[in-house]
């Protein structure tokens, strides 16, 4: 993997492990992006594969336009001037080296801002657009998720064991439903814990499979998983016995990611993300056991591989923002791009 090398100097706080109860990470100046060339990955290479995961906000809910309207991409970079990268005069730039493809819908294109669904953006342009700047090689941002799935339930990673809490049992892997209490009927449902992990999986590795079909300059040269990309915790803040879990669950995830699609050196980076400020109550806690885990202090087996990057900071009130939908982030694009830049200015750093 070569990486360019006027990309290595990467920001400070992009990278950045906080540790928890620490305060907010200030950014630091980072390498300025340049408009797309239009030109394809080296030829020959193996692509380079980031999985995205996580819930609604890794979806992407940063609304595009329009321009009229506060914290929307078509204002933050047209009235805003901002981002300059992402224009060339009336049109979206688009990375020719960077395929994005989104494995639940089945639908894919050379990333841009409209890549995504034409409406909105998330994660995947800030971070494709960086991975592009940096890497020689071909690059395919695959996303597989879902909104409206917690960790603690929906993701648990194969390994988790049950637990209680509270006078109530709550769900190990493959278990249902999510809690009961011993001794009581237990309530039916048409889930189980794990299940969007294991149909994330599913659709990822099908997409992998066929990727000869849908990659425009894919010639047989094989691809690699370099590393998974999480943004997720807003659907674990509505279960204080989801949160207490949160770190433990987070570390098995990265672990079980590796192992079942047998890439135990990809690289792991992860955004706080909570769809709130998460700066009190359960928002709270999450963040700060996902920087934790980004600990390399705590998790020694993690130092060099994984990154936690603190977004809190990144927080837009829904005065400056195209909605008030604070689940949502408010819908702000600079939001969104931002926590993308910071993960794959995080990435670059670890791949060096």
């Amino acid at each position: 993997m070569t990486i360019r090398l006027q990309s290595i100097i990467v920001c400070a706080a992009a990278c950045m492990i906080a540790s928890s109860g620490a305060a907010l990470a200030q950014e630091k100046p980072r390498p300025t992006l340049t408009r797309p060339d239009d030109k394809p990955g080296a030829a020959g290479k193996p692509i380079k594969v980031f999985i995205l995961m996580g819930q609604s906000n890794m979806v992407g809910m940063g609304d595009i336009g329009p321009e009229t309207a506060k914290g929307t991409l078509s204002s933050l970079t047209k009235t805003d001037m901002k981002y300059p990268w992402l224009v060339d005069g009336e049109k979206w730039t688009e990375r020719k080296d960077v395929y994005y493809y989104d494995a639940r819908v089945k639908k894919g294109a050379a990333l841009s801002p409209t890549a995504n669904n034409g409406k909105s953006i998330g994660p995947e342009l800030g971070f494709g657009y960086v991975m592009g700047h940096v890497l020689d090689e071909p690059v395919l941002v695959l996303k597989s998720c879902i909104g409206n799935r917690s960790l603690g339930w929906d993701l648990l990673p194969p390994g988790s064991k049950q637990y209680t809490f509270d006078g109530k049992t709550y769900a190990g892997y493959k278990d249902t439903p999510d809690s009961w209490i011993e001794g009581q009927p237990k309530k039916e449902v048409k889930w189980y814990a794990g299940k969007q992990y294991d149909d994330d999986m599913t659709n990822a590795k099908d997409a992998l499979k066929s990727i000869a079909k849908w990659y425009p300059s894919y010639k047989d040269q094989g691809h690699e998983i370099a590393g998974f990309v999480w943004w997720q915790g807003h659907k674990d803040t509505g279960s204080a016995a989801h949160a207490s879990k949160y770190e433990e669950n987070l570390e098995r995830l990265i672990e079980s990611l590796r192992k079942d699609y047998d890439a135990p050196k990809a690289k792991f980076v992860l955004a706080t993300g909570c769809g709130n400020p998460g700066t009190e109550g359960l928002g709270k806690k999450i963040a700060e056991a996902q920087l934790a885990v980004g600990n390399a202090a705590k998790y020694k087996k993690f130092a060099g591989n994984v990154k936690a990057v603190d977004t809190r900071d990144l927080w837009r009130e829904a005065d400056v923002s195209p909605k008030n939908q604070g689940y949502h982030y408010n819908r702000n694009a600079e939001t969104y791009l931002e926590t993308g830049l910071r993960l794959g200015w995080a990435m670059a750093e670890l791949l060096k």
